[in-house]
């Protein structure tokens, strides 16, 4: 009979910046609907799914990676890869945006075409995946680089590619400042919060 609770419970990470830090672009009150309210149900739900289980003791990346080649495990992939998915986000996002340097730049100079063509590229692929989902600038098994976009709570790390930066498409995340206009988050995204640090230390 499963336990209350698993015998190593996740938790919500702490932000790396204030609910209000990314303002304009997203504002206060999406982030505390988005991290404390949907975010935080991944989580609990998972630490409820996986009590008594075979997973519970795994860490997340491991969790993910066994319940995606399981259908009957299906709850606890979707909980799992929403929970990872978003530690992700939150840190692929920062309060002082800028323009990706040095190794990154050159990466995206040489996958791309450049800074701007990577820009055009991934919002052309974020605006056009249908229903919920997350847009990933990934390295694949390959070395290269490219775009690709998961729908639900599907993640890069399910199919052996290493993720250096993501945008959350979920209406969830935006809807809030923006309605309906996915393509004015996305700008705004790319323009003001994009992490380039983290994804250049993604890179390897």
């Amino acid at each position: 009979m499963p336990l209350d609770k698993p015998k190593h419970a996740f938790s919500l990470p702490k932000l790396a910046y204030a609910e209000n830090a990314l303002e304009p672009a997203i504002s206060a009150k999406t982030i505390s609907f988005h991290y404390g309210k949907h975010h935080a149900a991944y989580v609990n739900k998972l630490n409820e799914l996986i009590a008594g289980t075979d997973y519970d003791g795994l860490s997340l990346e491991q969790i993910v990676a066994k319940s995606a080649k399981n259908e009957k495990d299906k709850a606890i992939f979707n909980n799992a890869g929403q929970a990872w998915n978003h530690n992700f986000y939150w840190e692929s996002m920062s309060p002082k945006g800028g323009e990706p340097s040095g190794k990154l730049k050159d990466a995206l100079q040489s996958s791309f075409g450049g800074v701007k063509e990577f820009k055009d590229a991934f919002q052309k692929a974020a605006v056009a995946q249908f229903g919920s989902g997350w847009a990933w600038l990934v390295k694949g098994k390959d070395g290269k680089l490219r775009i690709t976009t998961t729908s639900n709570a599907d993640t890069p790390i399910a199919h052996g590619e290493t993720p250096l930066l993501t945008a959350d498409v979920w209406e969830h995340a935006y809807y809030l400042d923006y309605q309906n206009r996915r393509p004015d988050h996305l700008t705004a995204w790319l323009d003001k919060l994009a992490n380039w640090s983290f994804a250049e230390k993604n890179l390897g």
